[in-house]
This record gives C-alpha cells, sequence and structure tokens, in this order.
C-alpha cells in the first residue's frame, strides 16, 4: 500500500456525494483525511448533473471496475439494496481489500457470511453508518462498551416513523396525513414501507443485538409490527395517561451473569410502545435517533442525534476509513486484525418464542357500557394471572365506550391467551389495539 489509500466508491447518491465532500476539502479536519483519496467511483449515469465535482476519468457505469481496480484500498459501498451490493463486497474482500457500507439490509441478512470472509481475508467491514446515521453507536459496541455484561439495547432507530409519531403527538394529526407529508419532505420513501412496517428498524436491531451480545441473529425470526395500523386515538389517550408512543427497536438477554448455556436466550422486537414521558426516550423526536444501552457496571448510557441524512451518514463512512487508515499506517500484518475493530462473534445466540417474552401492554378494548363490563374484564385477566395496573374508560355514550387497559409485565403468551376470553365476553364489540408499554 502507497502513502496515501485509495478509496473506491460505490454510489454516488445522498450519501455517496456526502463522503466525496469530505475527502476532497481535508482541510480543517483529522490529518487522517489528507491520507485518503478518491481512486474510482461508480455511478448510474455518468451525464447525471451532481453538486460535487469529481473528474469525468474515475467515473464508471460498471461497479466491478472499482472493486478491481488496482489503485483502490478500501471499497466504500452506499448503493444500498442487497444486491449487487452483496457479491461486490465479497469481491472485494476476495480480493482482499477492506469494505466500508452503510448498507443495513446486507449486514443484516448476510453479516455472518461476509464476517467470516473477511477474517479469512485477514480485512475489515466496518458498519458504523448502517444504524443510527451519523450516532456513534457500532464502534462503542465493540470497543468502548467492551469490558461490560450488555443487558438490554432499545431504541428510536428509524427517522422516518418517529416524525411522523412526533406529529401525530404533538398536533394529534392522523397518520396517512403525515406519512404524505413527510414523503413531499423527502423524509419517506415513495415506498414507506420499509420504515412503517418496521423493517428497517428490524434489520438495525438485529446488528446492534448480534454486537451487544457477542453472536448471530436470524433476522427472519425478528417479531416487527410496524406504525402502518397505528391510530391516532391512540397516541392521544397515550399522552393522556402519561405516555409517548414511539415504534422501539429493542433487544435484551434473558439470563444475566455467570451463564452456562450452549446458546444465549435473547428476546427481540419491533412495535409502537408507551414511553413514560419521564423516559429519556420519550423526548426523542423528528427525525432524530436515540440508542439506550443497559449494562454492567455501567448502568445505562444514551447515544442521541440524527438517525439519516447525507452529513450524518457520510460523517459515519469516513469515520470507518479513518479507522482503516489508522490501523494501516500501523503496518501490522494484513492477517492479523485488530480483534475490537473485526468485531468477531464469541458466541452462540437464539431468539426465544414471542409467547416467552415479558412486557407490559397497552390494551384499547371497544364495549357496550353496561355496569360490571369493566369487573368481568378484570376477572377474566386476573385468572391468568394477568396484574392490570390500570383500567380507565373513555367516551361513554348510548353507542358504547372504549377502555383502556395498561397491565403490570406479563407473558405474550398469558396476554394472548386473556385476549382470546375476552373477545367471547358478550359486552366486548372489539379489541380495537394491542400496544407495548415500558
Amino acid at each position: 500500500m502507497g502513502t496515501t489509500i485509495g478509496i473506491g466508491l460505490l454510489g454516488l447518491g445522498t450519501v455517496g456525494s456526502g463522503v466525496a465532500k469530505i475527502l476532497l476539502s481535508p482541510q480543517g479536519r483529522h490529518p487522517l483525511v489528507s491520507e485518503v483519496h478518491l481512486a474510482r467511483v461508480a455511478v448510474r449515469d455518468l451525464n447525471r448533473p451532481r453538486d460535487v465535482s469529481i473528474p469525468t476519468k474515475l467515473l464508471t457505469k460498471d461497479p466491478k471496475e472499482v472493486v478491481d481496480d488496482p489503485s483502490v484500498d478500501v471499497v466504500v459501498e452506499v448503493m444500498g439494496g442487497i444486491e449487487p451490493a452483496r457479491t461486490l463486497i465479497m469481491r472485494a474482500i476476495k480480493a482482499g481489500k477492506s469494505v466500508v457500507t452503510a448498507n443495513k439490509a446486507v449486514i443484516a441478512r448476510h453479516g455472518e457470511e461476509i464476517a467470516t470472509a473477511a477474517n479469512a481475508s485477514g480485512v475489515y467491514v466496518l458498519i458504523e453508518a448502517a444504524v443510527g446515521g451519523g450516532i456513534p453507536i457500532i464502534e462503542p459496541l465493540k470497543q468502548s462498551l467492551g469490558g461490560n455484561r450488555i443487558k438490554r439495547v432499545s431504541g428510536i432507530i428509524n427517522g422516518t416513523t418517529n416524525y411522523i409519531l412526533s406529529r401525530m403527538s404533538k398536533e394529534g394529526a392522523k397518520y396517512k396525513e403525515v406519512l404524505n407529508e413527510a414523503q413531499d419532505l423527502g423524509y419517506a420513501e415513495a415506498d414507506p414501507a420499509a420504515d412503517v412496517e418496521g423493517l428497517d428498524a428490524a434489520d438495525k436491531i438485529a446488528i446492534l443485538s448480534g454486537l451487544a451480545f457477542g453472536g448471530s441473529i436470524d433476522r427472519t425470526k425478528i417479531p416487527t409490527i410496524g406504525i402502518n395500523n397505528l391510530q391516532s386515538i391512540d397516541v392521544q389517550y397515550a399522552k393522556q395517561l402519561g405516555y409517548e408512543v414511539k415504534l422501539l427497536a429493542t433487544a435484551e438477554k434473558l439470563i444475566q451473569n455467570n451463564e452456562r448455556l450452549d446458546s444465549i436466550p435473547l428476546a427481540l422486537s419491533v412495535q409502537p410502545t408507551l414511553v413514560p414521558k419521564d423516559h429519556p426516550l420519550a423526548g426523542v423526536n423528528g427525525v432524530n435517533n436515540a440508542i439506550l444501552v443497559e449494562g454492567e457496571p455501567i448502568g445505562k448510557v444514551m447515544f442521541y442525534g440524527p438517525g439519516a441524512g447525507a452529513g450524518p451518514t457520510a460523517s459515519a463512512v469516513v469515520a470507518d476509513i479513518l479507522n482503516i487508515a489508522g490501523v494501516n499506517q500501523l503496518e501490522t500484518s494484513t492477517t492479523c486484525l485488530d480483534p475490537l475493530l473485526s468485531a468477531n462473534s464469541w458466541r452462540n445466540c437464539h431468539l426465544v418464542d414471542r409467547n416467552v417474552m415479558i412486557q407490559r401492554n397497552y390494551l384499547r378494548l371497544n364495549v357496550v357500557d353496561s355496569p360490571g363490563v369493566i369487573g368481568r374484564i378484570g376477572s377474566l385477566f386476573g385468572d391468568r394471572k394477568v396484574s392490570i395496573q390500570s383500567i380507565v374508560q373513555f367516551d361513554a355514550s348510548q353507542e358504547g365506550a372504549e377502555i383502556v387497559v395498561i397491565t403490570h409485565k406479563v407473558s405474550l403468551g398469558q396476554m394472548n391467551d386473556s385476549l382470546e376470553a375476552i373477545k367471547h365476553l358478550k359486552e366486548v364489540a372489539g379489541i380495537a389495539s394491542h400496544l407495548g408499554c415500558l
């Protein structure tokens, strides 16, 4: 490797352009930025106008040319999507080149395969930009918090849904109206499914869990509920009861110290959740993200900041590039990786069945307003050992009423058994909503 490090950039969209701007203007930044230069850039359209000036000779429409170029030392993948991104990452690894990627979908689904190949080739695959935009969370989990026993990781890790929920809470706006505005503002894609159905958040919590708990995560088994069926009335009832509704991604280790198990049980979920207003995550609004890490002996630490956008995400990408540049300056053997920077898995983990997961619950029932209905509902819960924290009746009229129940912690299996029994009460017209609750 020469005196400077050649970067091959796959993609020159929003994030790629942000990375290029940083690398092309090293003045005032860390000195290592001056040791890095753009060597080749893959784009979809050679003639498209851009707000960053890159010599035409560096551009190509064929991303394989970037990966194979001998002047490229590190491949930066910011194309998005599963393919051809995965294939290109594997091609770079096979060629002995380290990779920096912002692609959470690829890492969540193929992270173990990629990490195994990288370790075999003696190269790094760094992913700080894949979760939380500009928030430093990947490297802290791999390095700064490495001396802790991590118990729980939870957070708001999708800016689009947080923007929508913030507007619904503050203004009483309806979901579809705010979604349309978010699309107009560029906060939501034309097809918002990955965001509003919780898929993006599930990708990210899979990545965070693998780092926090030391084992690979089966992304397909994460229970995932988005906000696409959330009604504004639940957001408003939550406010009256002292909560904010957030799309929360959560990962918790179900056995703590002195584990002697072949595989560590983890409870993972993505779902709309009532968060008490005095909880640190309740005040995270707009497109901001926040990740709360709980461990021993550190206690609770929260990482907060912009979760998306050209500047924040490009900042995280360049941080990874500089990590690789710094290691390369030490002239260590290419087959001897920094064990903290490469972050190998060190044990087996498995996801528990959703029915054994324990949580508090928010429940809204449509009922006939008749004497004794609250008592009968309470009895059915009690018969199944579900303890109720509060039960409140709203908007009683001749047409009926709405009853809102908040439970203490209980297994979802017990909760579902209770709901099945409650459905058959003649006074209950329907279960309108069932959300998580911290």
